[in-house]
């Protein structure tokens, strides 16, 4: 019998430290390809690459590095790699949480939203960063629920958020499919000067904090659990639309 077909991409390119246990993991059930950037593209959200040419480089069998945005990787991987024949598609495991509102700006779940607009099923896997980082409890768990969705399928438009937090599989608590909860990001925008007086600037600040919402993906990565989150294609927000029509526009 033939093994399913699973495509892996990541935003933290071809070095992010939680590439390899999860393909190690997956081949285990399945035939895996590989696209990834070929730089980290941390944040990059859902940009697909339109002004400049996409060019590929195949550093192993199955391996490839995109000069592209992680929803190039899983687009790019779908169409012209796998000629679309892929059953599955796996993005990570992101160094850092995706959670909340992290989505807006996470590459990591972009390129699973890519992938179902595509019809493939996909899920996006992110571990917390800590002093002893071990992918293991991560890797194990994306197997699992790939062998989940495999059998079972996903609903049209629906991607899967996954997130792990980072402790040993005796400390990890039972999973939690869950909301998205809250985050807080700093609003400072840090000023800096280079050697030759000329300003610049960081947007990011300090570590960003989460509010436990009851049934949130904050609140049980805050008590050690597995966060399992649904993502939907479709923003629009149902109730505001009734509000809308009453407006005289």
């Amino acid at each position: 019998m033939r093994k399913p077909t699973i495509l892996i991409v990541n935003d933290d390119g071809i070095y992010g430290p939680g590439l390899r246990p999860l393909i190690q993991s997956l081949k285990k059930i399945g035939s895996v390809t590989i696209v990834v950037p070929d730089q980290e593209r941390s944040a990059d959200s859902h940009g697909l690459t339109l002004h400049k040419p996409l060019r590929v480089r195949e550093v192993s069998k199955d391996f490839y590095i995109l000069n592209g945005s992680p929803a190039d990787c899983a687009r790019f991987g779908i169409l012209e790699i796998l000629k679309e024949e892929a059953h599955l598609v796996a993005s990570g495991i992101n160094q850092g949480f995706n959670m909340g509102e992290d989505v807006v700006y996470s590459g990591t779940v972009a390129a699973a939203m890519e992938a179902t607009q595509l019809k493939i099923p996909a899920f996006a896997i992110s571990q917390g960063i800590g002093p002893r980082q071990n992918y293991d409890v991560a890797a194990q768990f994306a197997r699992r629920l790939a062998q989940q969705m495999l059998r079972r399928g996903l609903p049209d438009g629906i991607a899967l958020n996954v997130n792990v937090p980072n402790a040993s599989r005796e400390r990890a608590r039972p999973t939690l499919v869950t909301r998205l909860g809250k985050r807080v990001y700093g609003k400072k925008v840090t000023v800096r000067s280079d050697p030759r007086g000329h300003q610049y600037f960081w947007l990011t600040g300090k570590n960003v904090l989460g509010i436990a919402l009851p049934g949130s993906d904050v609140a049980a990565i805050g008590q050690n659990s597995i966060s399992v989150t649904p993502l939907h294609i479709d923003n629009t927000d149902l109730q505001t639309i009734h509000l809308l029509k009453k407006w005289d526009l």
